[in-house]
């Protein structure tokens, strides 16, 4: 049926090559340098969108006695940042307890950290904290074990403490016992309850989600737990903000925690200045169809909304240092001798399954995998479910070590492999801290970007803050520090914080890029960052985040002028 529209409509609906609509813009941003358009100086956004790039002298036909005028003085234009995974929930958040331990201590030289936090401490709750190092704590020239240690400071009081990758966790006497754990317990799926090789006895060091159960008891347990879980929130975004981050990649969603209840109410504050893919995470030791009811009723990729939940966070794997990661060749040295080969949160035939019945109810999956067997382990679910028709984006994050026969696999899977090179030893490819449990070889393979990115696969950068550097720029020049490790150029390193990232959240098609109707999410920086020697990235510093055309960020210093 041939269909006749008003000229009006028709009019509205012409666009040329730059210019959506003729339609005025609720903010021109002039006078800048953009990123990608290296012949133009003006943005001009509209309802959130941007509607035109170009000359300054031809954005003058969008502007009206109402349109805000921000003249950037040259400062440079990116999209903005896309952090495809950071626990920007419970990163700064004082609801994981205000107990603070010495990461370079010994055991012994913890016990006055462990005597400042009792006296600070509310007897009649849990204490929580955070810091200590897990081979100084486990050293074979301690004369107690940690639970002797911590039981003596705390003989009443239930205490959890977390390391720094939140992989394992320094409990008391009294925690173990509200968990219900003794040296005969069974261990949790994707967990492990470390024990005195000598006696036998318990040592007070538990790993993974061992350690997560113990945490989920003592974080349920907070008084005042939705504020003190909100008011971390906002500090973390306010974080993320200041870093010139609009989209985020949640970590992952302890939903039994009521982490979910404080996002919608952010969001129905409209206190969110970023856009958030939440991801539920999926609970090792629970049964598919315990979760199920929760994973339905929360699912949504409705785009309009700044809160998504269409992907979940699932583990496939420990970490190195733990031993828990899952290797193809057994470690040379490792806590657990009885697990040679790490250990699985969500064992291969339930991932396939898990991710089969996932994408039946509208979700894809970011999945945790360090060890080279846990990279094949989920490329090969990730496969069957393709096989089934599953067209969502997959991610594996980390993926610190990858067999050579597995690197083909990303692309012809279409799998993103996202990393995290926001500290220092990662941008000088040291990693001789794993040597003691690889050997030389393997720790030589660790942490290759480079590899994958060489096949085409899609290739992200994340922060996993706080594991890491929050900052996006410091993740861009540490990638290009790396050499023939990291990605080759500045332009790829910026697509993989900025477009990249967005195709692995599947929001590609409206944010990722300075385009013509995608959203007006940008980064405004000091300096262009494509000319800056390496070593000076990071250090150049975020003037303004603008979400959805809406500053959700200015530096007291930019005084950027504005016309009304």
């Amino acid at each position: 049926m041939n269909r006749v529209y008003p000229m009006a409509i028709v009019a509205s609906l012409i666009m040329s090559s730059n210019v959506l609509a003729v339609q005025y813009a609720d903010m021109l941003l002039t006078n800048a340098n953009i990123y990608g358009h290296d012949s133009a100086d003006t943005i001009a956004i509209n309802d959130g969108n941007i509607m035109f790039v170009g000359k300054a002298t031809k954005a003058d036909a969008y502007r009206s006695q109402d349109t805000d005028v921000i003249d950037l003085e040259q400062a440079y234009i990116m999209p903005g940042f896309i952090d495809n995974h950071n626990h920007v929930f419970e990163a700064a958040s004082e609801a994981g307890g205000n107990c603070t331990l010495n990461l370079d201590a010994s055991l012994k030289e913890q016990i006055p950290y462990l005597i400042k936090c009792s006296k600070n401490a509310n007897p009649n709750n849990w204490l929580m904290g955070y810091g200590f190092s897990l081979d100084a704590i486990l050293s074979e020239n301690n004369r107690n074990t940690p639970l002797e240690v911590i039981d003596r400071i705390f003989p009443e009081q239930p205490v959890v403490l977390m390391e720094q990758t939140s992989h394992s966790m320094w409990v008391n006497s009294a925690a173990l016992k509200l968990a219900g754990i003794t040296k005969d317990s069974p261990e949790p799926q994707g967990g492990k309850i470390l024990k005195d090789e000598k006696t036998g006895e318990l040592n007070g060091i538990v790993f993974d989600n061992a350690g997560d159960i113990i945490m989920e008891m003592a974080w349920n347990s907070l008084e005042n737990q939705f504020q003190q879980s909100y008011d971390g929130l906002m500090i973390g975004l306010e974080e993320a903000a200041a870093h010139g981050i609009t989209t985020i990649g949640d970590g992952r969603l302890y939903w039994k925690r009521g982490w979910y209840d404080v996002w919608q109410q952010a969001e129905k504050d409209d206190a969110l200045t970023a856009r958030v893919s939440l991801r539920p995470w999926i609970y090792p030791a629970d049964t598919m169809k315990s979760q199920f009811p929760f994973l339905k009723s929360v699912q949504s990729s409705d785009t309009s909304r700044l809160l998504l939940v269409d992907q979940v966070k699932m583990y496939s794997d420990g970490i190195i240092i733990n031993g828990t990661a899952k290797i193809l060749s057994p470690y040379l040295e490792t806590y657990i001798p009885d697990e040679p080969h790490g250990i699985n949160y969500i064992p291969p035939s339930q991932m396939t399954t898990w991710l089969g019945a996932l994408n039946k109810i509208g979700y894809s999956a970011h999945i945790h995998a360090i060890g080279d067997g846990a990279v094949r382990e989920s490329l090969n679910a990730i496969g069957h479910a393709r096989k089934q028709g599953a067209k969502k984006p997959y991610t594996l994050t980390h993926v610190e070590l990858v067999d050579t026969k597995d690197i083909p696999r990303f692309a012809k899977l279409d799998v993103t492999a996202d990393f995290q090179v926001g500290s220092d030893y990662v941008a000088a490819h040291d990693h001789q801290w794993a040597k003691a449990f690889l050997g030389a070889k393997r720790t030589h393979s660790l942490m290759n970007p480079r590899a994958i990115f060489d096949t085409g696969a899609n290739v992200t950068l994340s922060s996993d803050w706080n594991v890491h550097d929050i900052n996006p720029l410091v993740g861009i020049e540490n990638i290009l520090k790396m050499g023939n490790t990291g990605l080759p150029d500045v332009h790829s390193a910026i697509n993989a914080y900025t477009i990249n990232a967005a195709k692995s959240l599947g929001i590609s098609d409206f944010t990722g890029s300075i385009t013509l109707r995608k959203s007006a999410d940008f980064a405004i920086l000091s300096q262009d960052i494509t000319r800056l020697p390496i070593n000076d990235i990071a250090n150049t510093e975020i003037l303004m985040t603008i979400l959805q055309g809406d500053i959700v960020f200015e530096t007291e210093e930019s005084e950027f002028e504005s016309d009304d």
